[in-house]
C-alpha cells in the first residue's frame, strides 16, 4: 500500500432505535484491521445517506426506494403507546387501536409507522420530533404509538407503554446502494444472516491469496498433487481394478464387447 492509499474501512449507518451493537463486536473480533465507523442518522435521512455515499450500508426502516437501494429485512418490531403511569389504559396488558379512539393520540413529524389514518383524535399541532411527543406526552397532553425500540430509547420513570395489537409495525432492514455492493459490505450480510467464520461466501481471502484458494473452495479441496486434466475433473492415477482396456472386471471380449454366453 502507498502512502496515498487509505486504510479500508466501513461506514454503517443506523437509525434511532437500532441496536447494532450485536453486529459490530463479530465484525471487530472478524475483521479486526477494517475500522467500523457508526454513524446515527434519522429514519428520514437514511436513504439519502446511503445514495450521497456518506455510509457504505445502514439499518434501516423499511420502505426504502428498492429502485436504487438493495434491503434485507431483518425484523418487525411491535408497536406500543407510552402514556402516563396512572393511565387507564394501564389497567390491561395490551390494547388495539379502537381503545384509543378517545385519546389525543400525537402524530410528530418524523413518526415512522407510516400511518394511513392514526388513530384517536388529532392533537393541536404535530411535535417536530418523537422526543418532543414523549415530553408531551409526560405533560399529559396526549399519547404516543411508536415501534417498542423507540418507546425504550426515550424512556422516562414516570411514563410506560403497553402493546397494541392492531397497529401497524416497523421493519427494520439492512439496506446498501445497488451499485456499491462491496466485499465489506457481503461480509456485514454475512454477520447480520449469521454465517460463521469458516463460510466461504463473503469471506475475504488472505494476503496473497485467490478467492479460489479459501477454506471451504474446491481448490482448497483438492489435494496437492493432484493433476487437473482437461476436461476438469482430477485425476490421481488408473482407477483402482480397471484393467488397461478399460474393463472394470479386468479385460474385455473380442471385438471390445462382451460376448454371448456359449450353450452347454
Amino acid at each position: 500500500m502507498t502512502g496515498s492509499e487509505e486504510p479500508p474501512s466501513f461506514r454503517l449507518a443506523y437509525v434511532p432505535g437500532v441496536t447494532p451493537d450485536k453486529w459490530v463486536r463479530i465484525w471487530n473480533e472478524r475483521l479486526p484491521d477494517v475500522p467500523l465507523a457508526l454513524t446515527q442518522v434519522s429514519a428520514a435521512e437514511a436513504g439519502a445517506t446511503l445514495l450521497d455515499g456518506d455510509a457504505d450500508a445502514g439499518l434501516v426502516r423499511l420502505p426504502v426506494d428498492r429502485t436504487v437501494l438493495s434491503a434485507i429485512p431483518l425484523y418487525t418490531e411491535t408497536t406500543v403507546v407510552v402514556i402516563p403511569k396512572d393511565h387507564l389504559v394501564t389497567a390491561a396488558d395490551e390494547v388495539s387501536v379502537e381503545d384509543l379512539a378517545d385519546e389525543i393520540v400525537l402524530h410528530p413529524l418524523d413518526d415512522v409507522l407510516g400511518w394511513e389514518r392514526p388513530p384517536g383524535r388529532p392533537a393541536l399541532e404535530r411535535p417536530a420530533t418523537t422526543a418532543d411527543a414523549v415530553e408531551l406526552v409526560a405533560a399529559g397532553i396526549g399519547v404516543l404509538v411508536v415501534p417498542l425500540s423507540l418507546a425504550r430509547l426515550h424512556h422516562r420513570k414516570d411514563l410506560t407503554y403497553r402493546t397494541v395489537t392492531d397497529a401497524p409495525g416497523s421493519a427494520v432492514a439492512l439496506s446498501w446502494p445497488e451499485d456499491a455492493h462491496t466485499d465489506l459490505v457481503e461480509e456485514f450480510i454475512g454477520i447480520v444472516r449469521g454465517r460463521t467464520v469458516n463460510s466461504s461466501r463473503g469471506r475475504r481471502p488472505a494476503p496473497g491469496q485467490s478467492k479460489d484458494e479459501r477454506p471451504g473452495t474446491a481448490a482448497a479441496r483438492r489435494k496437492p498433487g493432484a493433476k487437473k486434466p482437461a476436461g476438469g475433473k482430477q485425476t490421481g492415477g488408473t482407477r483402482r481394478g480397471t484393467a488397461k482396456g478399460g474393463n472394470p472386471r479386468g479385460g474385455t471380449a473380442k471385438g471390445g464387447r462382451r460376448g454371448k454366453p456359449r450353450g452347454r
